[in-house]
């Protein structure tokens, strides 16, 4: 990542890489840390200049532009502050990055996390110039999560999202009998935030929701649960657990959604997490168009409790 000056102006070169991105939401990457009123008071200054000359914030960079960044100061954080972190790899090239995120780790920091997966990767990595999440998981989800090592992968993964073009699929156990005729679920959400600032999901009452559709099948049946697959036809925040709870089928050991009282039984019966998982993701590559068909497996504390039940 670049090393930005305190004391002296920086000047950066574009890539390939970069071109195209507009010029606020380049220097926002670049100055992490440094408040958004602040970079935009340098832009409007003209203390930032692109080619010796004056630039507006929505001005498109371009591959050969020398930027001219006045001198910043950081906001010091300890050296150590973040761990470097080392997950799964299910994918890897020098465009994109699948990794099986383990349950119990946040994505990024923010909300009382101090960092999470990207933090941790660009730690462990400090020669990769660029590295930024494309989709997010749940703190309590595992399984495949895909990273942007080139903004060109990341703008392209955004456009197939908004076109619904990966197939996203995940394995969730759902407390109950699931209804083997709901094969769709279409039901809006609506976010909010409870009295002490905790973020959550309801079904939307009224035309105040996004809409939301997630496609679900039976895996297997138990005496108390269903194993479903269910495949994102949206991507809203929360949008399983919430349609799963809305179905009268909530995610085993879900501590927003669920049964607050099961998940203590389950808990002690070795069910210490959601059992919610991101197996398969199928898509184009970003850059070659190349077939992907990634998968990752159901991980050992998931299984072993199924074996439980099984018996």
């Amino acid at each position: 990542m670049t090393d930005i000056r305190k004391d002296s102006v920086t000047f950066l070169d574009v890539d390939e890489g970069d071109s195209g991105q507009r010029l606020d939401n380049f220097l926002v990457r670049i100055l992490k840390g440094v408040p958004k009123s602040h970079i935009y008071r340098i832009l409007r200054s003209g203390e930032v200049r692109v080619n010796k000359g004056r630039s507006d914030a929505s001005y498109r960079i371009q591959a050969g532009d020398i930027i001219r960044i006045p001198p910043i100061r950081l906001a010091e954080r300890p050296v150590n502050d973040v761990p470097p972190g080392s997950f799964p790899v299910v994918y890897e090239d020098n465009a994109l990055l699948v990794i099986d995120k383990p349950a119990g780790v946040a994505v990024h920091g923010g909300s009382g996390v101090s960092f999470g997966v990207i933090e941790q990767l660009r730690k462990a990595h400090p020669d990769w110039k660029y590295l930024e999440l494309v989709h997010r998981l749940d703190r309590e989800t595992s399984g495949l999560l895909m990273l942007a090592k080139k903004r060109s992968a990341l703008v392209k993964l955004h456009d197939m999202m908004r076109a619904n073009v990966p197939d996203k699929r995940y394995l969730a156990l759902g407390i109950g009998q699931w209804d083997s005729s709901k094969k769709a679920v279409k039901l809006p959400l609506f976010k909010f935030h409870t009295a002490d600032g905790e973020r959550r999901v309801k079904v939307a009452e009224g035309d105040d929701g996004q809409f939301a559709h997630t496609n679900f099948s039976i895996v297997e049946r138990f005496a108390d649960f269903t194993l479903v697959e269910a495949h994102l036809r949206t991507g809203r925040t929360h949008q399983i657990r919430v349609h799963m709870q809305a179905s009268g089928c909530p995610i085993a050991g879900d501590e927003k959604y669920g049964d607050f009282a099961l998940n203590k039984e389950l808990a002690r019966s070795g069910l210490k997490r959601m059992f919610l998982h991101a197996r398969s993701l199928t898509l184009p590559h970003p850059l070659t168009g190349e077939p992907l068909k990634l998968e990752a497996p159901l991980p050992a504390e998931l299984e072993g409790f199924l074996q439980k039940l099984r018996r």
